[in-house]
C-alpha cells in the first residue's frame, strides 16, 4: 500500500477590496485572474476552460439530479463568458468561482507534490494581489474558508480512486476518519457557529458549515461525504473523490497529512482491509463538537456503543495503516507513505502530550499560540474583535503581512517544501501526471492551444477547418517520460499534433 495516487487540491481565496466593503466580488476576482494571466503573457480569451466532459449533477449513487430541481452554484458545466478562466503553464486552472478567484492545482501523484503546488497557488494570487496594488484601490485575498459573517468558500481535495470499490464502503469508514480529521488539519477559527456569534475558538474553519451526511451539494446543505460522480478520466476505471470538508492550511506537515493519511485510508477502503466498523453515531453533531473543544478532551461515541476521544479515533485509523503498511509493503514502503506515517505519528504523539506541542506542525495550534500571546497581553476575551482581526491577518496571502508566512519566513514553523521548488512549481508542471503535456503545450504553443481541462487540449491550428481536440482520459499519461520527445521535438502544434497520431497508431490506442 501506498499514499501515492492522482490528487490535487482546489483553493478559493477570500477576497476584499481596501475601503470598498460594496465592491462586486466577482467583478473583482475576475481582476485578480485577468491582472495575474496578463502579467503571464496568457490570453483568457485563448486559454479558455473546455466544458464538454463536465457533470457536476452525476452522483455517485447511481442517478442525477434534474438540473431544474439543482442550486445554480452546482451548474459549474455552464461556461458564464462574463467570468475570467485560464489555465497556466503549471498546469493549473484560475478562475472566478462564484464571488471568489480559485487556484485548482495541477494532478500530482504524492502528497508532497500536493503541497508543493498548493503553495505554488499561494505565490499567483501573492502576485496578482502585488500588481493590483498599483491601481487603487487595490485587492487584497486570505487563504482562509470562512468571513467570519455566514460565509464560507471552500478548500477541496480530489483523490482519482478504483471505480469498483463500493460507494457505501466509502461512506461508511471515510465519514468517521473526516469527523475526527480535523484535529490534524483544521486551520483554527475565532468565533463559534457559522456567523461566528458565540464567543471562543475552534479548530476547523468549515466544521460548523456542514450540515448531512451525504450529499451532491458543496455549497448548501454541505454533506461530509460529497457524492459528485465527475471522474474527469475513464468512466468505468476511476472515481474522482471530491472532498469538499478540508480546511486551507499554511503548514506544510498538516496540508501532507490532509492529503496523505486521505490516501491511505482511501487505500484500506480500496483493498476492503479497514477492519471492525467505526461509524460514528451523530457524525454532524459529533464534528461540531470536536470542532469546537481545542483542548481535544471531548469524548464521542461509536455505533457499537465504545466512548473514546477524536485522539484515539486517529490512532485507531493511524495503527491499522501502519499495519496495512507493514503487510503489503514486505516491510519497504516508498518514502512518501514512509514521510505521511512519520508525521501522522509524530503529530499524533504531539497532540496527545500537550496540543501546544504541536504548533510547528498543525495550523490551529500555530494560530492558538499567537492569539494566546495577544489574549494574555493585552487581556482579551474571546469575543474581542482585535481578535478576528488577528485570525484574518493570519490568512493574509502578502508575505509581509500574513501571520502565517512570517511565523514560517522565522522558522516557527515547519515547513517541509524549499521554497525555490514553490516557485518552480508555479511556472511548471508536474512531469508524472497529464498536467504536464497540458502545461507544456499552453507554454509552447500559446497561440493554438483555445482551450483544455482536465482532460482534453483543444488546437486551433492555422490551416485546419476544424478545431483539434486531443482527449486525456488517462490521468498518468501524457507525462514528461511518455510524450517528451515528441512535444521538444514539434516545430510547431501542427506538428505535435501530427506526430501524436502516428505514435497513437503505432500503439493500436
Amino acid at each position: 500500500m501506498t499514499v501515492r495516487r492522482v490528487m490535487g487540491i482546489e483553493t478559493e481565496y477570500g477576497i476584499v477590496v481596501p475601503g470598498d466593503p460594496s465592491a462586486n466580488p466577482m467583478v473583482a476576482s475576475g481582476d485578480v485572474v485577468t491582472t495575474y494571466a496578463t502579467s503571464r503573457g496568457i490570453r483568457p480569451a485563448r486559454a479558455s476552460w473546455d466544458y464538454a466532459d463536465e457533470a457536476p449533477l452525476r452522483d455517485a449513487r447511481g442517478f442525477d439530479m434534474g438540473r431544474g430541481i439543482a442550486h445554480p452554484s452546482q451548474l459549474t458545466d455552464v461556461e458564464d463568458p462574463t467570468l475570467a478562466n485560464v489555465v497556466l503553464t503549471n498546469g493549473a486552472r484560475l478562475y472566478v468561482d462564484h464571488a471568489h478567484p480559485e487556484y485548482s492545482s495541477p494532478e500530482v501523484t504524492t502528497p508532497r507534490d500536493a503541497v508543493t503546488w498548493d503553495r505554488a497557488g499561494e505565490l499567483v494570487m501573492r502576485e496578482a494581489v502585488a500588481r493590483l496594488a498599483t491601481m487603487p484601490p487595490g485587492i487584497n485575498l486570505y487563504k482562509n474558508n470562512t468571513d467570519g459573517k455566514g460565509s464560507s468558500y471552500g478548500t477541496h481535495e480530489n483523490y482519482l480512486m478504483s471505480r469498483a470499490t463500493p460507494f457505501a464502503n466509502i461512506v461508511r469508514h471515510l465519514t468517521p476518519f473526516f469527523v475526527v480529521r480535523q484535529v490534524m488539519c483544521g486551520s483554527g477559527r475565532v468565533g463559534i457557529g457559522v456567523d461566528s456569534r458565540t464567543a471562543g475558538y475552534q479548530l476547523a474553519q468549515r466544521s460548523d458549515f456542514f450540515e448531512v451526511e451525504v450529499g451532491l451539494e458543496t455549497t448548501l446543505k454541505r454533506p461530509i461525504i460529497n457524492t459528485r460522480d465527475e471522474p474527469h478520466a475513464v468512466a468505468d476505471r476511476y472515481r474522482r473523490l471530491h472532498v469538499i470538508i478540508g480546511d486551507a492550511n499554511h503548514a506544510d506537515v498538516a496540508n501532507l497529512l490532509k492529503m496523505g493519511t486521505t490516501s491511505l485510508v482511501l487505500a484500506m477502503i480500496e483493498a476492503d482491509a479497514v477492519g471492525a466498523d467505526l461509524s460514528v453515531r451523530r457524525p454532524v453533531a459529533t464534528l461540531h463538537a470536536v470542532s469546537h473543544d481545542p483542548t481535544l478532551k471531548t469524548t464521542i461515541e461509536l455505533v457499537d456503543g465504545r466512548r473514546m476521544t477524536a485522539l484515539d479515533l486517529l490512532w485507531e485509523y493511524h495503527d491499522r495503516a501502519a499495519a496495512f503498511v507493514e503487510h503489503t509493503s514486505g516491510g519497504e514502503p516508498d518514502p512518501d507513505t514512509v514521510e505521511v506515517m512519520h508525521w501522522w505519528g509524530t503529530v499524533l504523539d504531539r497532540l496527545s502530550r500537550d496540543p501546544m506541542e504541536a504548533r510547528r506542525e498543525v495550523d490551529w495550534v500555530a494560530k492558538l499560540a499567537v492569539l494566546e500571546g495577544y489574549r494574555g497581553r493585552d487581556s482579551l476575551g474571546w469575543g474581542d474583535p482585535r481578535l478576528k482581526a488577528v485570525d484574518l491577518q493570519w490568512s493574509d496571502v502578502r508575505a509581509d503581512r500574513g501571520l502565517a508566512h512570517r511565523l514560517a519566513a522565522t522558522g516557527r514553523l515547519e515547513m517541509l517544501v524549499e521554497e525555490d521548488a514553490v516557485r518552480a512549481a508555479v511556472t511548471q508542471a508536474p512531469t508524472d501526471t497529464r498536467a504536464w503535456f497540458r502545461g507544456e503545450c499552453l507554454r509552447r504553443f500559446p497561440d493554438d492551444v483555445v482551450a483544455a481541462s482536465w482532460d482534453s487540449v483543444i488546437f486551433d491550428v492555422r490551416g485546419q477547418r476544424t478545431l483539434q481536440r486531443v482527449p486525456m482520459l488517462e490521468p498518468l499519461r501524457g507525462t514528461e517520460a511518455g510524450v517528451g520527445d515528441l512535444v521538444r521535438n514539434a516545430p510547431d502544434a501542427a506538428a505535435l499534433l501530427a506526430a501524436l497520431a502516428r505514435s497513437s497508431q503505432a500503439s493500436g490506442d
